[in-house]
């Protein structure tokens, strides 16, 4: 089993609730590939680089996954029949890249459990 990990970009015309639909839906295509998800988040509404079907900003994801070459051929196949993509990139990590995600996402629990400083 190989650790990959998937940027995708929805359109912002969805709602919040069709957004996590769609992920659902991509986090459920990798487990019933045979893949498990390990981490998934949200980057939330950000500005593109540059115009991608006339739209200038879209919902940034996040999949981080344990699975075979296969299968995420399975779901780039997925991500290429979903109107609501805009744009995807999955990535085979490699060990360096495996010990940059667990930093980052051990510094990102340690923002959100710590407590705001008082005024």
């Amino acid at each position: 089993m190989n650790s990959y990990e998937t940027v995708f970009i929805l359109t912002p015309v969805l709602s919040d609730d069709q957004a996590k639909e769609a992920v659902q839906k991509f986090e459920g295509e990798i487990t019933s590939l045979g893949g498990k998800v390990k981490h998934s988040e949200s980057w939330g509404l950000r500005k593109l680089a540059y115009p991608i079907q006339k739209k200038s900003t879209g919902f940034y994801f996040l999949v981080e996954f344990d699975a075979e070459g296969s299968v995420v051929a399975g779901l780039e196949l997925a991500m290429k029949r979903d109107e609501r993509l805009m744009r995807f990139l999955t990535v085979r990590m490699e060990k360096d890249h495996l010990a940059w995600a667990e930093k980052r996402r051990a510094r990102m629990g340690e923002k959100k459990t710590a407590a705001p400083a008082e005024a």
